[in-house]
């Protein structure tokens, strides 16, 4: 190993001068990018030992180590930071020359792989998707939650996932997309008698509560922010999709939580009505999420910016 120098100026005149062989600043960028030799060597189309080999090699001739091999996955030394900085622009420039495969403007974009909340696909995402695909742009769509959606992310599987939370870490990147607000609601008939907005929480003891999941996530949270107390209580059903939870309370089989966009047009039409409406009402802002740097695919920043542009709307 060479002696390492406070600056890096040594290194940093390596990658400048030195024939450093492109393919292996790919290889690295590729595993900085999703954290893994494994999902590298997916993307690349390369085998896990040519992957591992690669970078060894690319350790080698820079003197530096530039990842931690961890249980699962790897995680990048400081100087990889400091490297990925200065090599991501040139090569993502590159790449959208010679496009992914390098074959040129003739080689069809790839599809664009999209995930997130089922909810907010189907109510907000898709119906908006039109313009896209006029432009030719191919999508796959895949529902999910959040955790094991940016996996999947890291591990090459999608291209962009609208996350409910901003993820950790540095080996992806996240942009605020929009503030989803919570409201408390019932059927119209369950909605009488309840009382005034003090007594609420006490009142709703007695209604049966329709939730997403046995812990009560977003009921919970509500009872938190609103009410500024533990919610204790079992629900009277549960169902893992909100849409489903949304037509059991409009059939009238008791209260729940939900996103405003996902009931406004039931709010509208009097097949729910707002149990409360607090001046402070719980807000939960959702991320759009991709690897850090520029996709070989040009049409991920058409759907990025489509997405950016579109959520002020929802």
């Amino acid at each position: 190993m060479r002696d390492r120098n406070t600056n890096g100026s040594e290194d940093a005149g390596r990658v400048a001068g030195a024939p450093l062989d492109l393919n292996l600043l790919r290889t690295f960028l590729t595993v900085y990018r999703t954290g893994s030799f494994t999902a590298a060597a997916r993307l690349l189309g390369l085998s896990q030992p040519t992957v591992t080999t690669q970078i060894r090699a690319l350790e080698r001739q820079l003197g530096r180590e530039l990842f931690e091999r961890r249980a699962r996955g790897v995680t990048p030394a400081a100087y990889a930071d400091e490297l990925a900085a200065r090599i991501v622009e040139p090569l993502d420039s590159l790449a959208s020359v010679a496009g992914p495969a390098g074959n040129g403007e003739d080689t069809p974009a790839e599809p664009v792989h999209l995930a997130g909340p089922a909810e907010l696909l189907s109510r907000c995402v898709l119906p908006g998707l039109a313009p896209l695909v006029d432009k030719g742009v191919l999508l796959r769509i895949t529902p999910g939650l959040t955790d094991p959606l940016l996996d999947d992310l890291r591990a090459g599987r999608h291209d962009l996932v609208i996350a409910t939370f901003r993820p950790r870490g540095r080996t992806l990147t996240a942009l605020p997309l929009n503030d989803e607000e919570f409201v408390l609601v019932a059927a119209p008939d369950r909605a009488r008698g309840l009382g005034a907005p003090g007594h609420l929480a006490a009142a709703l003891h007695g209604v049966p509560l329709v939730a997403y999941a046995e812990d009560l996530p977003i009921v919970r949270r509500y009872w938190r922010h609103v009410f500024g107390r533990r919610l204790v209580r079992k629900p009277a059903v549960t169902m893992p999709d909100l849409n489903a939870v949304k037509a059991a309370v409009v059939g009238g089989s008791g209260f729940t939580v939900l996103p405003r966009y996902l009931c406004a047009g039931e709010l509208a039409s009097g097949a729910l009505v707002l149990l409360h409406d607090p001046d402070d009402p719980p807000i939960n802002t959702a991320f759009l999420v991709q690897r850090p740097g520029t996709s070989g695919n040009p049409h991920v920043a058409l759907v990025r910016d489509h997405l950016l542009h579109a959520a002020r709307d929802w």
